[in-house]
């Protein structure tokens, strides 16, 4: 039996990577009063994880691979709630790279889950009753501070990783181009603001003086019930 040949519709990515980002924007029609602004989401579920956090998981490794800290068949190892361990299982899995996961009991199991799912082996630190508190943070911490140190290993460190946190610049551009640059004020939920701190950097620098439509954009934030680490 000869095999056959796939051949790719043109339209189509042979990269899953290529999907994270350049997320839709839609106005609400119906949730908000005649007469108002018009608001508009910015649908980050529509990532391959369905989050926000692919953007940086994929910006800091590859930049990490550039620049030699983290090497071919190599492990990247991040302490967690959930979300970042994700987005960092899942860009491990597409590019090849060994995920190693530290979290805790305290924290989402449908989260540890699919970490465990992309294929992230996952140390769970446990809890003094399901409770998030400081020790807790820092027992995460040392440990894969401690998994960082074994051969061929790379610690994310999200909170301290600058590559990670211009991740979320595109998202910025990525808006004004979509809004047509009538961007009067942005509003997000947060919980570490790595993302709002980028995003509103983005977003002022299309609105300064070099920039063709000028326009003052206030930001907004409203702090997220401490789940806690993302």
């Amino acid at each position: 039996m000869t095999a056959r040949t796939f051949i790719s519709p043109p339209q189509a990515s042979a990269n899953i990577l290529d999907s994270i980002g350049n997320t839709p924007l839609v106005q609400l029609r119906k949730l908000v009063p005649p007469g108002s602004a018009c608001v508009v989401l910015k649908l980050e579920g529509a990532n391959p994880t369905g989050n926000m956090k692919d953007r940086m998981a994929k910006a800091a490794i590859e930049a990490a691979a550039r620049d030699g800290r983290l090497q071919p068949g190599g492990t990247v190892v991040e302490y967690t709630g959930g979300s970042t361990g994700a987005s960092l299982a899942f860009v491990c899995a597409a590019k090849g790279y060994r995920c190693k996961i530290v979290t805790s009991d305290a924290f989402s199991a449908e989260k540890t889950r699919t970490c465990r799912a992309f294929g992230a082996e996952v140390t769970l630190i446990p809890s003094d009753g399901g409770k998030i508190t400081e020790a807790l943070i820092r027992k995460m911490m040392d440990a894969a501070r401690r998994i960082s140190q074994e051969p061929n290993h790379w610690w994310f460190d999200q909170l301290n990783n600058a590559d990670a946190a211009c991740g979320y610049y595109p998202m910025g551009e990525e808006i004004w181009q979509q809004s047509g640059g009538r961007v009067d004020a942005f509003v997000q939920s947060v919980g570490s603001a790595h993302s709002l701190n980028c995003r509103k950097r983005s977003t002022r620098s299309q609105s300064q003086p070099s920039c063709r439509c000028k326009r003052t954009v206030r930001i907004r934030r409203a702090v997220r019930p401490a789940e806690g680490l993302a």
